[in-house]
């Protein structure tokens, strides 16, 4: 009886009617504002929807708290710029294999350094090789890398000073972003799941700091701060499609202007591109969720004790979850840094991606895929939407004041405030009226 609420009829028909709220909102933007801001949301809002996804796959399937999401979702984003953009051949002749040939000494460095670990015996001697080892090696890896970097970043640094990426279609780096995410958790996960939770959060915090100050360091992968911009895109450009007849033709038809109209068309497309992957993944999760390893997450992140006890795997399964969720923001990134057209390594913040996609998960409902999808809707609707209405209301209320009131200026400048104001405010009412989300885990 406890649980009839999660089946009552009012339940069945909440999903739809808060996914129709949701639609009228973002319809409701077309008209009141422009379509072309409308779609923003959309698209933007899907995508956050699949980071949501992905945080709810981890927390809610396992209760594992991951506050490095920036991280995964940066590393999708590099994944673009390393797979989709042209090589720059000048710089790879310049240094390119003594680059990768540094990479293959740091990495023999750590794997002879864990191999040595294991092989010696415990006590000073072991200690004393290990630690010579990874010196020699350290120094050795600097040798190689550091001549061959400065080589790399000396080639014309106004537009490139880096050895750009794979020249393929930009499609294939989602996934291969996805892998990149999925790479570094399993690095976190290896180390800090044995571990209380709350290492594992500063595990994840920590780790997605590092992620962002090699990015923004490290010139010759993705020129750091100096951006990489015009990335190659998988829908048609907006002059492009300006200049083709069928496409003039057929808005002339309809009486739109070629011009507004090319830049819907591309935000149609990406939009049509982002559903696809969402529905690809809800259907993946929801098949997954229903399934006996589904209902083993559930009674792993119930009861871990218990579930350890009937002989189950929690480290392992735990491991596993993580990946995948991290995989899931990596290829979030990766589509989003493709939207963008450019990767901006100073932009990843805390705020936007780990506080906000948790107050997604949190706000659509833990443990619910619809409901982290609402919620990466919902939420993203009001962090575009909400200081533009304040300011609008501001202006009304002091309309009556002088233009050089000192009132009505502290007023409009407190509106920068509004976003986390507002953010705060629906977390702190959605936990006291309804602390299982909008769309509770059934």
């Amino acid at each position: 009886m406890s649980q009839s609420h999660n089946h009552s009829p009012s339940s069945a028909y909440r999903a739809p009617l808060y996914f129709g709220a949701m639609a009228a909102l973002i319809i409701g933007v077309g008209f009141i504002q422009s379509w072309n801001s409308a779609l923003f949301i959309l698209n933007m809002g899907l995508i956050s929807a699949i980071m949501a996804l992905g945080v709810n796959l981890q927390w809610g399937f396992a209760g594992l708290f991951n506050v490095g999401v920036m991280g995964f979702v940066a590393l999708g984003g590099l994944a673009v710029v390393l797979v989709s953009t042209s090589p720059v051949g000048e710089a790879w002749q310049a240094g390119g294999p003594r680059v990768i040939f540094a990479l293959m000494l740091g990495v023999g460095t750590i794997i002879g350094a864990i191999l040595l670990w294991k092989k010696l015996a415990k006590g000073r001697v072991r200690a004393l090789f290990v630690t010579a080892w990874i010196v020699v090696g350290f120094f050795l890896f600097r040798a190689v890398f550091d001549p061959a970097v400065a080589a790399i970043e000396a080639i014309n640094p106004a537009i490139s000073g880096n050895l750009g990426g794979l020249g393929l279609p930009v499609l294939i780096a989602w996934p291969i972003g996805g892998l990149f995410a999925a790479g570094a958790a399993w690095l976190v996960a290896k180390t800090a799941l044995g571990l209380r939770s709350d290492y594992l959060a500063i595990a994840t915090l920590g780790i997605a700091e590092i992620i962002i100050a090699v990015m923004k360091n490290e010139d010759w992968m993705a020129r750091g701060v100096k951006n990489v911009i015009g990335l190659p895109r998988p829908v048609p450009y907006e002059i492009d499609l300006q200049q083709s007849e069928w496409f003039i033709g057929m808005m002339q038809s309809i009486g739109a202007d070629p011009v507004t109209a090319s830049s819907i068309f591309v935000k149609l497309c990406y939009a049509g591109l982002f559903l696809a992957v969402i529905l690809l993944l809800i259907t993946a999760m929801q098949l997954a969720l229903n399934s006996p390893w589904g209902r083993m997450m559930r009674a792993i992140r119930d009861n871990e004790v218990s579930s350890e006890a009937m002989g189950k795997d929690v480290t392992g399964r735990h491991l596993q979850i993580f990946v995948l969720g991290a995989a899931i923001c990596g290829l979030a990134g990766a589509m989003m840094t493709t939207l963008d057209g450019q990767l901006t390594p100073a932009s990843y913040q805390p705020l936007r991606f780990t506080f906000l996609v948790w107050v997604m998960v949190i706000v659509g409902g833990s443990g619910n895929n619809w409901g982290a999808v609402l919620g990466g809707l919902f939420i993203w609707f009001l962090w575009v939407e909400v200081e533009p209405i304040g300011r609008f209301v501001a202006q009304v209320l002091t309309s009556g004041l002088a233009d050089d009131s000192g009132l009505k200026e502290v007023i409009m400048d407190r509106m920068v405030y509004i976003r986390p104001l507002t953010m705060g405010l629906v977390l702190l009412f959605v936990l006291r009226f309804n602390p299982r989300g909008l769309l509770p885990e059934r």
